[in-house]
């Protein structure tokens, strides 16, 4: 497919790491290198008006097109081939929940084996995995058929409401597990798979882009709480994080380019140009005249990006109270009036927050095992793609027994 790469070596401790967002095409070159990831390549490519739509796939050629300038960039600055990706997924429709379910055990006095411990996960993942399908039907209006499992990870296991991380060799009545599951239409998901095929590259992952960010951006505090905004070029993404396990993810159709648009039209000017425009007064570039007019012009819609915001925080009604941190990134984040919306009023008062939320942007050097060899990923839209790499070390490093169990379990669902 990319004929100049034909001389590379083709290594198999290379992956690429694949964020097809709805603005750009980012792609990294990553090795693994004991647990940790190096990138040695990085890509990217301006996706046009009708490839993506909320992050969900419009046009597959077009997508695969710009994934090959992506990915050949990416790969030309490493010198490498790898042959496995993960991919991340975005879309108003993908969708996340932590379901808690409790096996109680015939006898209490045995030790679980790990035959036992398979069993039990089997059996909860499954009774998770139909009620938050379910759920998720029922929300959207899609078949179950139509819906598949991206994936899970466990948030914690507990015997007689005793919390433990390897249940193997205990005794007790009642096993509790927790677990995260992200879900997305099948239409969307297959649209990646064929993605991949296309690239010639094995899927080594797909996760639900906010988890992935959720449980790899939090640096050395992995027992942290709090809520993670990705605000892209489609969709915001949003996942609760609560003592270091994902509660929830959920999304909403709004992003950067909902701003691009509603510049050009009060602008009266092209969509690229209006982007350039929205870009230079991110930077705070543009002389005051033009701030003012740029400012009027978007403040309706930060308006609704704060309710909608607001709208989906509300839907966590499971939790007591919400994390005071916000963690922003996404190169829509950008927008100073963001962070001001979120500051500066007091749309917080009426959720469960014990006191006002603290805002914050994620760095990239906050970014678990990933370093950056090529000193190009400094801004906020670069910031998932690195956690889709994070994650696949996490994945490639795993040593728990009752995650490795549960991939073998998420594996059969696929199917």
């Amino acid at each position: 497919m990319f004929g100049f790469l034909k001389k590379k070596e083709k290594d198999e401790n290379h992956i690429v790491s694949l964020d097809i967002g709805t603005e750009f095409v980012k792609a990294l070159v990553i090795e693994i290198n004991e647990g940790n990831g190096e990138v040695q390549g990085v890509g990217k490519c301006r996706q046009k008006l009708g490839d993506m739509q909320s992050g969900a796939v419009m046009d597959i050629g077009g997508v695969i097109e710009n994934c090959k300038t992506a990915l050949s960039e990416a790969m030309e600055m490493s010198g490498k081939e790898p042959s496995k990706v993960i991919m991340g997924i975005a879309g108003e429709l993908v969708k996340g929940a932590t379901s808690t379910i409790t096996y109680e055990r015939t006898d209490p006095t045995s030790q679980i084996t790990l035959s036992e411990l398979k069993n039990i996960v089997h059996k909860v993942q499954w009774k998770a995995f139909d009620q938050v399908r379910s759920q998720l039907a029922w929300e959207t209006g899609y078949p179950e058929i139509d819906v598949k499992l991206v994936n899970a990870a466990i948030v914690d296991v507990c015997i007689d409401s005793y919390k433990i991380s390897n249940p193997i060799g205990f005794q007790g009545k009642e096993v509790s597990i927790s677990i995260f599951n992200a879900f997305a239409p099948l239409v969307h998901l297959g649209a990646l798979q064929t993605i991949a095929q296309e690239l010639g590259l094995d899927v080594l992952a797909i996760s639900a882009e906010p988890y992935a960010v959720a449980r790899c951006a939090p640096g050395d505090d992995p027992s942290m709480s709090a809520i993670f905004i990705d605000i892209g070029g489609g969709t915001t993404d949003i996942a609760v994080v609560r003592d270091g396990g994902v509660e929830g993810t959920k999304m909403f159709a709004l992003g950067g380019r909902s701003f691009t648009k509603r510049l050009s039209q009060i602008l009266n000017v092209s969509f690229d140009e209006a982007e350039k425009i929205k870009l230079t007064y991110a930077n705070g570039r543009l002389n005051k005249a033009a701030t003012l007019k740029v400012r009027n012009a978007i403040e309706n819609d930060i308006d609704v990006w704060l309710s909608g915001v607001e709208m989906t925080l509300g839907d966590f009604y499971n939790l007591d109270i919400l994390p005071s941190d916000i963690l922003l990134c996404g190169g829509g984040s950008g927008l100073p009036e963001i962070t001001k919306s979120l500051n500066g009023k007091t749309w917080w008062k009426d959720l469960p927050f014990a006191k006002k939320p603290k805002i914050k942007f994620i760095k990239p050097e906050d970014v678990s095992n990933i370093t950056d060899l090529t000193s190009k990923l400094k801004n906020l839209q670069d910031i998932t793609p690195m956690c889709l790499g994070s994650l696949a070390m996490s994945l490639s490093t795993e040593d728990e027994v009752v995650g490795k169990i549960l991939r073998k379990v998420v594996r059969l669902m696929q199917v």
